[in-house]
């Protein structure tokens, strides 16, 4: 059967930003199917909002269905995952920059729409029903999501997880055109 990933996207992202393109190239080239959806009103994301469209665009999921989040696009994996039916199987899901806390929001907008994501929790035994293969990388220099994020991906998940020097956000002006570990955490899970 087909291995597929689905790629999500962060809060003002979009499909072709940054690493996305290059690694649905790599993982064609291994054989999956790969979609990045360009996820609704992504300027103001809404929990309900990511996590139905999410649903409609995987449909049904198996265990060669991979999942890859930047940002906020974590949380809306980790969500989506959380409202599977418990015999649900999925192949992995690997992490970039997510987060469970943040810093340096500069206005009350980004406060507010970000309040939900920090606020609304997730029943991370719900989630380790679906798949024990997590894997969440961070950057040693992210203006954003602060290094505590990496222990609680690990207490929280069980997921192993890296640090990479200088890659910012991994998105926008960051400049990360190629992200060769996530490549590696996915055709290893």
């Amino acid at each position: 059967m087909t291995k597929r990933a689905f790629i999500i996207h962060g809060w003002d992202g979009y499909p072709d930003e940054g690493w996305f393109p290059w690694l649905k190239m790599e993982l064609e080239k291994n054989g999956f199917q790969v979609h990045i959806p360009a996820m609704p009103e992504s300027a103001e994301p809404k929990i309900e909002v990511w996590v139905s469209h999410l649903s409609k665009v995987v449909g049904d999921v198996d265990e060669n269905t991979y999942f890859v989040g930047h940002s906020i696009g974590c949380q809306t994996i980790l969500r989506y995952l959380e409202s599977l039916p418990a015999d649900k199987k999925v192949g992995g899901a690997t992490f970039v920059a997510g987060w469970f806390t943040l810093m340096n929001l500069k206005t009350d907008e980004e406060k507010e729409i970000a309040k939900p994501w920090l606020e609304t929790s997730i029943d991370f035994a719900k989630v380790k029903q679906h798949t024990k293969k997590f894997f969440a990388v961070f950057s040693d220099n992210d203006d954003v999501v602060p290094q505590e994020n990496k222990k609680l991906f690990e207490e929280r998940l069980g997921a192993k997880t890296a640090i990479e020097h200088d890659k910012g956000h991994f998105s926008g002006g960051d400049e990360v055109k190629e992200l060769p570990i996530i490549l590696e955490a996915i055709l290893s899970q």
